[in-house]
């Protein structure tokens, strides 16, 4: 579907989607706008949705990719990924940041987020919406939080390397740092005029030409 088809329907407040899966054709589907903007607000892409095509059953789907007007953010297409609840999937995961740390609270340190998802394997029962990062773990400014210190629900692996830091805090800055970063630095206008001057009277000099005696 392309062109004032599309248009027509965007105009008729519908979106233009599609509907593929593993080893399943692709197929070109019609949405209310209203109805997906309030499913997609409660669904977002890592929960399962039933979507039913004319009178066809229900299918479970992903809401894989959603194109947005740059201005507007009006949704203009949908991608749905039809799973097989038998097969594992990957999906990325959004981390949530609960709790407080001391290193911010006493120390007055800044909470470094590091990584605002993961991404998972499971089976498309499992998927889940967040995953909670406790950052009550921050006491100080070398503590750190890595992949492997989250706790993830059964059936779920991540598949980002174990190593990587997920948060920390950074010590406040100085007085003398603060003071440094609002200082302006001057120009030394002078400088830059005679170095302009010299760069001038360099171009002006004609290169030499070294002539070869007739043989």
């Amino acid at each position: 579907m392309v062109g004032k088809a599309v248009d027509r329907l965007r105009r008729q407040r519908n979106i233009p989607a599609v509907v593929y899966g593993h080893n399943l054709p692709s197929r070109p589907v019609t949405l209310e706008a209203k109805t997906f903007d309030t499913i997609y607000r409660q669904a977002g892409s890592t929960s399962l949705v039933d979507l039913s095509v004319g009178s066809a059953s229900p299918v479970k789907v992903l809401i894989h990719a959603v194109q947005r007007h740059p201005t507007t953010s009006q949704a203009l297409h949908v991608d749905f990924y039809q799973v097989k609840m038998s097969e594992k999937l990957e999906a990325d995961i959004e981390l949530r940041f609960v709790g407080e740390s001391a290193a911010v609270k006493e120390l007055g340190g800044v909470l470094v987020r590091a990584l605002d998802d993961v991404k998972v394997s499971c089976l498309p029962s499992d998927l889940v919406s967040s995953i909670d990062v406790d950052i009550n773990t921050l006491k100080t400014f070398e503590d750190k939080i890595h992949v492997r210190d989250l706790t993830v629900p059964a059936g779920l692996t991540i598949l980002d390397k174990a190593e990587e830091v997920v948060a920390s805090v950074t010590p406040p800055r100085s007085e003398a740092e603060l003071a440094s970063l609002s200082e302006q630095v001057e120009e030394n206008v002078e400088a830059v005029e005679v170095e302009k001057k010299e760069e001038a009277a360099d171009e002006a000099v004609p290169e030499a030409v070294t002539e070869k005696p007739n043989q």
